[in-house]
């Protein structure tokens, strides 16, 4: 049976659509190049999310094209469940979709974050097009409303294939807030239990990731699940690339961490982290 959805994402979405500014190009039809690399459910979400830049202006005006496109999306995320379960729950399909004009809002504010965090942004749709930061958050944040309706194996699927086309590595369990920019983001590793706050930026290679892991007491062959093993970062925190903040630890708001740093407790808020360069020795080519 196909999937059809019955809720209000459709108006909300258009409504959205409508209070858009230019920068995004929603209301405009250029005649952007295919982009294949994603899979159908990024590539439909992509459409939905920003039409304007991935040749989907037609949705903006037409409310029962969107509402097919939203029953296509629902039908794959319907064949990405079922494996896992009986049969399609609509529960967690229909959060998602629910979900969609909240999810863009928060994705439109990672694309300012975006934007104003790197010199090298020209405008809006580079960013939208061609950051792979945007691309990561906008399935993390699918992905996450997913693992909260128990689908768990699904949206570690999706987050799986966001991670094939960025090289960034977000387990959907992890909380991010808004305003969230990964510049560059090759390397980029974030936990399932790691929470992060609104204004956050991150650089390539940098790792949210658990410093040990506790041993499953009935199954000693097992590590424990379920619990909690990776950073808290607070708000208005920038952390350089390489840099790797591992175990339960709290990093505190207006923080700024160097690159190649090592951090494995607590932070306060309004400091700076950084490690001691070693001396550097040069000498000509040529001499013994």
């Amino acid at each position: 049976m196909a999937y059809t959805y019955s809720g209000s994402a459709s108006t909300e979405l258009l409504e959205s659509y409508a209070a858009d500014d230019p920068r995004f190009r929603t209301h405009e039809s250029p005649n952007f190049p295919e982009r294949d690399t994603a899979i159908r459910e990024t590539q439909l979400l992509r459409k939905l999310l920003f039409p304007g830049c991935w040749n989907a202006s037609e949705i903006v005006e037409d409310e029962i094209v969107l509402q097919e496109l939203i029953d296509e999306l629902g039908d794959q995320f319907c064949r990405g469940i079922e494996p896992y379960v009986p049969e399609c729950l609509s529960t967690p399909v229909d959060a998602v979709v629910d979900a969609l004009p909240a999810i863009r809002q928060q994705l439109k504010q990672d694309v300012e974050a975006a934007y104003k965090g790197d010199p090298a942004a020209t405008s809006y749709v580079e960013v939208i097009r061609a950051y792979p930061g945007v691309h990561a958050m906008m399935v993390h944040r699918v992905a996450h409303v997913l693992y909260e309706h128990s689908q768990q194996a699904y949206a570690r699927e999706l987050a799986e294939a966001a991670k094939t086309a960025t090289g960034i590595d977000i387990h959907p369990g992890a909380e991010v807030g808004e305003y969230v920019f990964i510049d560059h983001g090759s390397g980029v590793v974030i936990g399932e239990t790691a929470t992060i706050g609104d204004w956050v930026r991150l650089y390539q290679e940098v790792t949210l990731g658990a410093l040990h892991f506790e041993e499953d007491e009935d199954n000693e062959q097992m590590l424990k699940k379920g619990y909690k093993r990776h950073p808290d970062i607070g708000d208005n925190v920038v952390i350089g690339a390489g840099a790797k903040i591992l175990g339960p630890v709290s990093v505190g708001d207006h923080v700024s961490i160097e690159a190649n740093a090592w951090v494995t407790d607590d932070v306060p808020a309004h400091t700076n982290v950084f490690i001691k360069h070693p001396e550097q020795t040069r000498k000509p080519v040529g001499d013994q």
